[in-house]
This record gives structure tokens, sequence and C-alpha cells, in this order.
């Protein structure tokens, strides 16, 4: 990748969310490190790229999941070879259209440096349910709609 680390970290971040938007399990996978860790909305935890394969892929086979709608709120460098980012995300389901608050999530995803290349060490998807602060799932779901209706 060229360009900037924060271009670098925001280009891996998009591929991989391209890769679940396309159900590609197997290109998801591969932007994780050997090792990296990729814990769902559900809590599950999955550890290294086969084991998150191996997950993914019926999942994609058998369910027609929702495509993200994604807004980065930040990067940060963590040290020469290790950035995070965070982004709020959102779902359409299939057969709607617009965002479903109750699946909107925070999303966090620590990206480490391997030779030329960033690969994902934790990508971290968790529910954003304000429990009993409304107001807050309809500003994240109206940030959201205008990623969604302006693209």
């Amino acid at each position: 990748m060229n360009g900037s680390i924060q271009d670098d970290i925001i280009e891996l971040y998009n591929n991989l969310i391209s890769a679940w938007n396309n159900r590609d399990a197997e290109g998801m996978a591969d932007k994780f490190s050997d090792e990296g860790v990729q814990i769902g909305f559900d809590g599950s935890k999955l550890i290294g790229k086969q084991d998150i394969l191996a997950h993914l892929a019926p999942i994609f086979e058998s369910h027609p999941t929702a495509p993200f709608v994604t807004k980065i709120k930040g990067v940060r460098k963590l040290g020469t070879d290790t950035a995070l980012l965070h982004a709020i995300a959102g779902m359409v389901p299939p057969g709607k259209s617009d965002i479903e608050p109750s699946v909107n999530a925070h999303q966090t995803l620590i990206a480490v440096k391997s030779g030329s290349e960033w690969r994902v060490e934790l990508f971290q998807n968790t529910p954003a349910q304000f429990h009993g602060r409304p107001e807050l799932v309809e500003e994240m779901t109206e940030e959201l709609r205008k990623v969604y209706f302006d693209k």
C-alpha cells in the first residue's frame, strides 16, 4: 500500500467492509494477520484466517447478510507499525431501504504492519444499543443515513 499510514489503514478497513458487503469470506479472512481476531456482533470470537473463513463461509452461503453502511470516525497511529481505526456502522436489511437502528454498531480495527502490508490484528463489531438513551441511537442512525442516502 502506498500513501500515509492513515490512508493505508482506511484502505484496509474499506477492503474488509467491501469483502463483507460482497459476501466474500475468503477476501475478508485474507485481510487478517495469521493470528488476527474477529469479534462479531453476537460476541463470537474467531482467531486466525482459517477460523474466520470457516465461520464466515457458511454464513454467506446460507444467509442473506445485510451490507454495512459505515462512517470512519478516526484513525490514529499507536506506534511505528500499529494503528487504530474507529468507525460506526449500520445495516440495510435485504428488501429494506433504510438503516435498521437495532443493528447499529461501533467498529474497532487494530492494524499491524507485516513486511510491507498492513493486516487486521483485531476487528471488533460491538452493538451500539445505548441502553436507556434512544436519542443516541437516533443520532447515530441519522449520521449513517446521511452516508447511505448521499452515496
